[in-house]
């Protein structure tokens, strides 16, 4: 029986069945050299990610740059200044996780070599005890052939005959054990430590670190994915970060994530220095304004309080020139000052017209052709107002006078003749003929035609009738009548 040989970690080629070894050729052939090779791929990722952070803090101290010289113009610059750092952050992590996953790749390279180193311990452990088990076997037959011969020459020999039969015995058992004992090292489950026959060695097969080379060359991939996303991560981050330095003014971005969008600082310094020249352009047209400001003012006082005179020259009188007087509105043809047309009694205003107080309540006009306030022709009584009309006052006594007069011939209403004779005797009047009361019993008007004496104390009282037509011509006859005569 052949004795396996070592793999090695240059070839990987000496542990399948060929070359003397327990396993086939497909499954851990050229492990170590997989592994190397990811290990390699690692590296070289980790070197791009370490690059592509350089680029990202790069582009990140430009991004810092740019909202340094527009941060103290808009919040908004300064906004897109710490998100263009957060890019840089999110850059700087993703180069640190692929860091990470170099340091992964070479421990799992490390693992995988030790897992190499005991498949190889296993494997010369159960070439070891095949070996062994072969000798037993080797032993016990010449024991057998040996006791045959004594057996058949001597019965002297018998005892050492059965002697070299239990070694015999105990070599097989041993062979058992040790082929027992290459199985466990060859083929014992993933992950389940074994206990070989001498009942204190124990480890693990060589499946099992066969498995755990896998699994080491499954994390190195990994490593290598992660390694060439965190790549892509910082790209997009140092994309991201231009974007939110130096894109162009009025050029609305999109970042990575394909969802957030802005404006660049770079947008916001344009902004600004746009919003510094239009508030210095501003100033100018205030300082204009202020200027053109003080001489309305002025002009605005003049025309507002100016008495001695036009406000503006050949333009006019101010308001309180017009509200109360001042030279050239008091006392002019055609002028006059609000104040004077309210309130002047003493005059005219200008120097034809007289004031609403002395239309209303002034005496100058008293007696005069087209005369008399609005006073005079209510109250006055002692003339004329105007020479030839008399007031209100004047006409409503006169009135007054009339209805006295009035009093002594109707009565009022009342029930009976002796009851309209007695009201007004009482009152001190004397009852004349043609005087006149309403009776309201036979609802008609009566008339005295007989004063009351002692002996008739109602008099004669007739009531007053309608004139009956009914005989009189009609209109048409009457004019028939006219025509023909």
């Amino acid at each position: 029986m052949s004795t396996p040989a070592i793999p090695t970690a240059e070839t990987g080629d000496t542990d399948n069945t060929s070359a003397g070894g327990f396993f086939g050729d497909s499954a851990v052939s050229g492990i170590s050299n997989l592994v190397a090779a990811d290990v390699e791929r690692a590296e070289a990722a980790a070197d791009a990610a370490a690059a592509s952070e350089t680029a990202a803090a790069s582009s990140a101290t430009s991004a810092a740059s740019s909202a340094s010289s527009a941060s103290g113009s808009v919040t908004s610059a300064a906004a897109s200044a710490t998100t263009a750092t957060t890019k840089a952050n999110e850059a700087s992590t993703s180069a640190d996780n692929a860091s990470t996953s170099e340091t992964n790749a070479a421990a799992s390279a490390s693992d995988a070599e030790d897992s190499a180193d005991s498949a190889t311990a296993s494997a010369t452990s159960a070439s070891s005890s095949a070996t062994a088990a072969s000798t037993s076997a080797s032993n016990a037959l010449t024991s057998q052939v040996q006791a045959a011969a004594s057996a058949s020459t001597s019965a002297s020999h018998a005892i050492a005959a059965s002697t070299s039969a239990d070694n015999a015995s105990t070599s097989a058992d041993e062979a058992s054990d040790s082929a027992s004992d290459a199985q466990k090292l060859a083929i014992n489950a993933e992950d389940s430590q074994f206990t070989l026959s001498d009942g204190t060695t124990t480890g693990y097969s060589a499946l099992h670190h066969k498995e755990k080379a896998l699994d080491a060359q499954t994390a190195a991939e990994t490593a290598e994915t992660n390694a060439e996303t965190a790549e892509t991560n910082a790209s997009n981050s140092a994309d991201d970060a231009e974007k939110l330095a130096i894109n162009a003014e009025d050029s609305q971005f999109t970042l990575s994530d394909g969802v957030t969008t802005g404006y660049s600082a770079l947008h916001y310094k344009e902004k600004a220095s746009d919003a510094q020249t239009a508030a210095e352009t501003a100033k100018l047209a205030a300082e204009t304004a202020e200027t053109n400001a003080q001489a309305s003012e002025d002009e605005a006082e003049a025309w507002a309080q100016k008495t001695d005179g036009e406000a503006v020259t050949s333009e006019g009188y101010s308001s309180k020139a017009w509200a109360i007087g001042g030279t050239g509105v008091s006392d002019t043809a055609g002028s006059g000052a609000s104040k004077e047309w309210a309130i002047e009694t003493v005059g005219t205003v200008d120097g034809t017209e007289y004031s609403a107080k002395e239309y209303a309540i002034g005496a100058q006009r008293r007696g005069l052709a087209n005369g008399g306030s609005a006073k005079d022709w209510a109250t006055y009584t002692a003339g004329t107002v105007d020479n030839a009309g008399y007031s209100a006052k004047y006409w409503a006594e006169q009135a007054e006078a009339s209805v006295a007069t009035f009093d002594e011939k109707y009565y009022g209403g009342y029930t009976s003749d002796q009851a309209a004779v007695n009201a007004h005797t009482t009152q001190g009047k004397t009852v004349q003929v043609g005087d006149l009361y309403y009776n309201a019993t036979i609802s008609a008007l009566k008339y005295c035609t007989a004063i009351p004496t002692p002996s008739d104390t109602d008099g004669t009282w007739e009531p007053v009738q309608a004139t009956d037509t009914s005989s009189f011509a009609t209109n048409g006859f009457a004019i028939a009548m006219a025509i023909a005569l």
